[in-house]
């Protein structure tokens, strides 16, 4: 019985050389032994036409179906691989974007502003309907004192630019940040409105996984993830 069970090893072991299979594996591949690859796949194929009953022999149909599950599963493990590798990739590329911004003013909701380098501070709210008056005004963050104020007069529904260009000089210090408020007369008296503001970029980042968006740290408003910002200056 054994010199029959050592020609079928044999036998087999012959047919798996001929089709390039090995049946050696490395230490990392039996550490990862939950998971079967292309050699094992078709050594238990081969095994399975060898042990097969020669009267009731396997299906043309069953093994069609088994190859083809094996070609599903083997295509979507390099598809998975493809994808992880594109991931990082645009990982990359979503950097170097994000680093392009540096010294970039974004657009962020908030009050708080800062002039820019030409001197200035430039902004954005939303008006829900049109406004028969609107109004800006900057004052200074941390005493409260009012520097400047435009009346805009009526304006439209949707958004509405502002911008204030001829700061004196003394106030052009970008340590000192500028609270911008804007309010709108859309039928109920002068309501306040959150304004959007003009921020400088001071750095790009990205953690974690590939699938993560880069950051940006906007000054005075921290980190925000860079898929979200939509105007640049």
């Amino acid at each position: 019985m054994s010199n029959i069970e050592s020609s079928g090893v044999a036998a087999q072991q012959a047919i798996f050389d001929k089709l390039g299979i090995s049946t050696q594996k490395s230490a990392e591949e039996r550490a990862s032994g939950d998971k079967l690859g292309q050699d094992d796949f078709l050594q238990l194929m081969t095994a399975q036409l060898q042990n097969q009953d020669p009267f009731a022999p396997m299906e043309n149909g069953d093994f069609i179906a088994q190859m083809a599950q094996f070609s599903t599963v083997s295509g979507i493990e390099e598809i998975n691989q493809n994808l992880q590798s594109l991931s990082g990739e645009m990982k990359k590329t979503r950097i170097a974007t994000a680093a392009t911004l540096l010294g970039q003013s974004v657009l962020v909701p908030g009050s708080m502003a800062r002039p820019d380098d030409n001197g200035e501070i430039h902004g954005v709210f939303e008006l829900p309907q049109a406004a028969s008056a609107s109004r800006v005004t900057f004052t200074d963050a941390s005493s409260g004192e009012l520097l400047h104020s435009e009346d805009l007069g009526p304006q439209g529904t949707g958004l509405v630019g502002f911008s204030w260009t001829d700061i004196p000089t003394e106030l052009r210090d970008g340590n000192r940040k500028i609270k911008v408020d804007v309010s709108a007369n859309t039928g109920k008296g002068m309501e306040t409105m959150g304004p959007s503001i003009y921020a400088r970029v001071l750095s790009a980042s990205s953690f974690g996984d590939p699938s993560d968006a880069a950051t940006l740290d906007v000054e005075d408003y921290g980190t925000i993830d860079a898929s979200t910002i939509s105007r640049i200056r």
